[in-house]
């Protein structure tokens, strides 16, 4: 389990902890936790979508404790899928645009930040992360669809 989603549970923290090392910890307090617990998996959901639950909860109490830490550092989602007829300038261009948008999604309220991320950059559907999130779905469509409108006001501004 930890090889199949070990880089993709640090990257789900990090957008909630914004710091890569303490990423890194509450990644394996997932997967101590994964492995206390996974009698308890009702085999509802699948694996990566109680995972990802484990890992979202976790996060969210760490960031309710007292010991939150913000280091505001700007990560990429993955690597760009750059094109082989981009040209060099073309290629700095689409970086740039991708880590303002980085930027942005980061700079998020975190209720619209978390549904981004999962159906964005995690390629979760909106049941999937009705499920992570225990929200209806309605909600997280609703979520979405008010975060990419302040991401689309966010991107307008700086450009």
């Amino acid at each position: 389990m930890m090889d199949v989603y070990q880089d993709k549970v640090i990257r789900l923290a990090y957008t909630y902890v914004k710091d890569r090392k303490l990423a890194e910890d509450l990644a394996q307090e997932v997967f101590v936790k994964c492995y206390i617990h996974k009698d308890n998996f009702r085999n509802d959901s699948s694996v990566k979508t109680w995972v990802y639950a484990i890992t979202v909860n976790l996060c969210k109490d760490y960031l309710r404790s007292g010991w939150k830490k913000y280091i505001h550092v700007i990560d990429r989602f993955g690597k760009s899928k750059a094109s082989s007829v981009l040209t060099p300038e073309l290629s700095i261009v689409q970086k740039s645009e991708h880590e303002a948008l980085a930027e942005h999604v980061l700079k998020l309220p975190l209720k619209y930040r978390e549904v981004i991320l999962l159906f964005y950059y995690k390629e979760l559907t909106v049941c999937e992360i009705s499920e992570i999130l225990n929200k209806k779905e309605t909600t997280i469509r609703t979520l979405l669809q008010r975060g990419r409108e302040m991401l689309r006001r966010k991107m307008e501004k700086s450009r």
